[in-house]
């Protein structure tokens, strides 16, 4: 029987079982709508501020700055998208700015921006994955509305100098949004001063699909991007989701509390693997080796192999990895983070192997065992 071993935990993780034993009680007995005033709707109500206040004190933030949404790229768009907005209803024509490398729902988001009328910036990043300060210092002089800039990139793990970037956006007035969807419980997250909203998504940390959080700093002005009720402070209308809510902030508690010694395990068992494909594969490249990076993501580029029939090839031998990000799998084009870094040339293969909470040494020797050999006769194959 193949082994199977999962190394996409950056596309997704399993349900932890304390937060699904906390969701629990929200699909049976506990069903209210929090926005009803009799006793079901008072429990649920305070449930929801509950699980609210535990996602803020993991961050160092307030409970009233805390947005519960639908996931990660809701979350990005309701802070791109709606600081434009806010911006345009006070009279200005926006700026927008954001890194080469954000995720496909910032990037698309300041496109949808631009086809309304707002002017984007694209930051460069260098060949490492890391943003390029003095351009990021002359976007600023440009007054954007919102500057985007992700903590961790999901594809190569390039962890970006948030803190820096925090302080002068607070000198300038200028909106700092940062995805930390891949940041958070892999490196310390906290919302400094200076940044003014920050997006969390549930299912890379152990709670369900569906569900994430936007941190929105006091005094930062959002429009909502949808129309309906005044639930989450009128920016994001629709009943709420208490089950994914309660068990997002138990998932998040966790994540918090664990990531000292989690990112240590992790970090040692991606250089680990890191060594042992160097070790086998002629003609490796370790994207983002320069740079500081997450320790769970290890991306890698493989000259003179074809990516599809290598995904599959791996797939085949129980290794669960992806080519890119998984919003952006099965897309034609090479990812535009690989091409904002100088790489994702037609003749190479890019992987990206994630590790997370169920990874184990056996798993990353099984891998760093089978992937060279998987390498070596797909080349072979191609070649004959």
């Amino acid at each position: 029987m193949v082994r199977q071993v999962y190394l996409d935990h950056a596309a997704s993780t399993r349900v932890r079982p304390e937060v699904l034993e906390a969701m629990l009680p929200f699909y049976g007995e506990r069903f209210g709508n929090p926005s009803s005033a009799h006793r079901w709707g008072r429990e649920a109500r305070a449930a929801l501020e509950e699980a609210r206040e535990r996602v803020a004190t993991a961050l160092g933030a307030q409970r009233g700055e805390i947005v519960f949404a639908s996931g990660g790229t809701e979350a990005d768009n309701l802070a791109v998208l709606g600081r434009v907005r806010a911006a345009r209803a006070a009279g200005e024509r926006p700026v927008i700015a954001c890194s080469a490398i954000e995720h496909k729902a910032v990037i698309t988001a300041v496109k949808a921006a631009a086809h309304d009328g707002a002017v984007p910036i694209l930051i460069a990043v260098d060949n490492e994955g890391t943003i390029d300060m003095p351009a990021l210092r002359q976007a600023l002089q440009q007054k954007p509305a919102v500057l985007a800039v992700m903590w961790v990139n999901n594809e190569v793990g390039s962890v970006q100098p948030i803190a820096e970037i925090a302080a002068l956006c607070q000198e300038t007035g200028v909106t700092l949004h940062t995805d930390a969807i891949q940041a958070f419980g892999k490196v310390p997250v906290r919302v400094a001063d200076g940044i003014g909203s920050l997006a969390i998504s549930g299912h890379k940390i152990g709670a369900p699909k569906g569900i994430g959080a936007l941190y929105v700093r006091t005094g930062t002005e959002l429009s909502a991007t949808q129309q309906g009720g005044s639930q989450e402070r009128g920016l994001r209308p629709g009943t709420e989701n208490i089950a994914q809510a309660v068990g997002l902030s138990v998932a998040i508690e966790l994540a918090a509390r664990e990531q000292a010694p989690e990112s240590a395990r992790l970090g040692r068992l991606r250089d680990q693997l890191q060594a042992m494909l160097e070790a086998a594969i002629p003609e490796l490249i370790v994207n983002a080796r320069g740079a500081t990076r997450a320790p769970h993501i290890l991306n890698v580029s493989l000259r003179g192999v074809e990516q599809d029939a290598l995904l599959v090839s791996l797939d085949m031998e129980g290794l669960a990895v992806s080519t890119a990000s998984a919003c952006q799998s099965g897309a034609a084009e090479p990812s535009h983070v690989l091409v904002a870094m100088g790489r994702g040339s037609t003749d190479e293969a890019a992987l990206r192997m994630s590790l997370g909470k169920t990874s184990t040494e056996a798993e990353i020797a099984y891998a760093g065992a089978v992937l060279p050999a998987i390498v070596e006769r797909v080349r072979a194959y191609q070649n004959a």
